[in-house]
């Protein structure tokens, strides 16, 4: 099933539309430290795991720039095409790592030649859901939201099937949901929101 997804072209399209909206709704909000217009600035990117005739969209991550001389500071929306800095698309190593939930040389070896993913990474990215992202403090602000609790020794499949929706909806409803976790500021911004009433109430 998860194979499937990865292979269907309309995800990509909808990941780029999304990935678009929300880099919209930053360079609206500009900059978050003065105020001033910000600029279009993206990175390049050569993501790997994706099909062959991805959307022109996927060779830059969308970032902006102040456009203010005394201020010039970078703001990246949050994205649902890229896991932070992995080169991999964000919804190959959610799905890869979900279908080497429980591992097997034959599957890890299927894995490899359809998006080219080896074993030592499928474990790293295994390591970062299950250590690295479970134990961040914006999951454990968010995780509250899911009763009941969301295994973390299943992550990211255990997280997956938390959504619902016909084909690959699901797969995109998750990457919504982490997507405060691509970039720092906005990660941070979640977790101070949820810290701040029981600051407040001391």
């Amino acid at each position: 099933m998860y194979l499937t997804w990865l292979a269907d072209a309309r995800l990509y399209e909808v990941l780029a539309r999304i990935d678009a909206d929300l880099a919209a709704m930053t360079r609206q909000a500009g900059c978050r430290v003065c105020g001033a217009v910000v600029h279009s600035a993206p990175f390049p990117r050569k993501p790997r795991g994706g099909p062959a005739a991805l959307p022109a969209e996927y060779d830059r991550r969308h970032s902006f720039c102040c456009a203010a001389d005394d201020c010039r500071k970078r703001r990246t929306p949050p994205s649902v095409r890229f896991l932070g800095r992995k080169v991999y698309l964000g919804a190959v190593v959610v799905l890869a790592t979900a279908l080497r939930h429980g591992p097997t040389r034959t599957r890890a070896a299927r894995l490899r030649e359809l998006l080219g993913v080896d074993a030592r990474t499928l474990a790293r990215w295994r390591h970062w859901w299950c250590d690295t992202f479970a134990e961040s403090p914006w999951w454990t602000a968010m995780r509250g939201r899911f009763a009941p609790p969301v295994p973390t020794s299943g992550l990211p499949d255990s997280l997956v099937r938390r959504f619902a929706g016909d084909r690959w909806e699901p797969l995109v409803a998750l990457l919504r949901f982490v997507a405060p976790t691509t970039t720092a500021t906005d990660a941070a911004a979640v977790f101070e929101g949820r810290r701040r009433p029981a600051e407040d109430a001391r």
